[in-house]
């Protein structure tokens, strides 16, 4: 969204705490991360191309770990899907990093390819960001109803008087990653207690509750309060590869073994902290000691 001007951060976090205000308050037909078919009529406004989504993610980072995490598991023939919110020209630039083809990779499809849009069309995103930027300082004092209001009106009300779909990009998150996990359980013939699901956000949360309640093992990462309460592992670290004997222990003994496992860290976390190279090998393996 900085794409837009130095603007665009600030019209995205209003339009983000809009996505979470109406996803927890269950409006029909709507899920979390549906901010990204939110932002598209900016995008068409100010002329963002697909190959400007590929350029910013050609700038992002992978996060520490995740290289190594992937490739263990990868020679051990783990079968690893990501299931993102992101673009498809993101996730697509992140799961060719990581080893990942495409067909295992489900994300959001975005088509930004030029289309005829009704004169009155910039004036009115263009009257919408304005009203967008005068809502930031809403944010903070939490008022969030004249925040609904507005941007109800745009989206709900503006945009589809204009014959303009802002639902016509379908955003892989909420219940849509939770069906995305089922159907790649199904295909493999695997219940869900087989899997390990592994997220941090609102977008995750319908996801990571559908692999726990029955028996999987839903990892949060770096998670905030949308996604915690959903998760029977919470792991906060700036390296993920401290995933890998989580994994190593579920398909050793399954759940009971992976929760055996992160309950002996939680037990012994002020001893590691202190002197990490004391840790015994049957709580922490060899390899992640090292690194440590």
């Amino acid at each position: 969204m900085k794409l837009l001007g130095e603007e665009g951060a600030a019209i995205f976090e209003v339009i983000s705490r809009y996505d979470d205000i109406i996803s927890l308050e269950g409006r029909e037909g709507y899920e979390p991360g549906d901010t990204l078919a939110l932002i598209v009529p900016f995008f068409l406004a100010h002329n963002i191309t697909e190959e400007d989504i590929r350029r910013v993610s050609a700038r992002a980072k992978v996060i520490d770990g995740a290289t190594y995490l992937f490739e263990q598991l990868q020679a051990e023939n783990w079968d690893i899907y990501i299931i993102s919110t992101s673009y498809e020209q993101h996730a697509y630039n992140i799961g060719q990093q990581l080893g990942v083809p495409e067909d295992h990779v489900l994300c959001t499809n975005l088509s930004l390819e030029k289309k005829a849009l009704p004169k009155k069309y910039p004036y009115i995103v263009k009257k919408a960001e304005e009203d967008i930027l005068a809502l930031y300082s809403d944010i903070e004092r939490d008022d969030t109803e004249r925040i609904v209001k507005r941007l109800d009106e745009f989206f709900f009300r503006k945009l589809p008087a204009l014959d303009f779909d802002v639902f016509a990009t379908r955003v892989i998150g909420g219940e849509r990653k939770a069906e995305a996990i089922r159907t790649i359980a199904e295909e493999k013939g695997i219940a869900l207690r087989d899997i390990i699901a592994v997220g941090d956000s609102i977008t995750d949360y319908k996801m990571l509750n559908e692999v726990a309640t029955h028996g999987g093992v839903a990892v949060v990462f770096n998670g905030n309060d949308y996604a915690v309460p959903y998760a029977n592992v919470g792991l906060a670290s700036v390296d993920i590869r401290f995933l890998y004997p989580v994994c190593e222990a579920f398909e050793r003994g399954g759940k009971g073994a992976a929760m055996e496992l992160v309950t002996s860290w939680e037990a012994n976390r002020d001893a590691f902290e202190e002197n990490p190279a004391n840790i015994p090998d049957s709580v922490i393996t060899p390899a992640i000691k090292e690194f440590v």
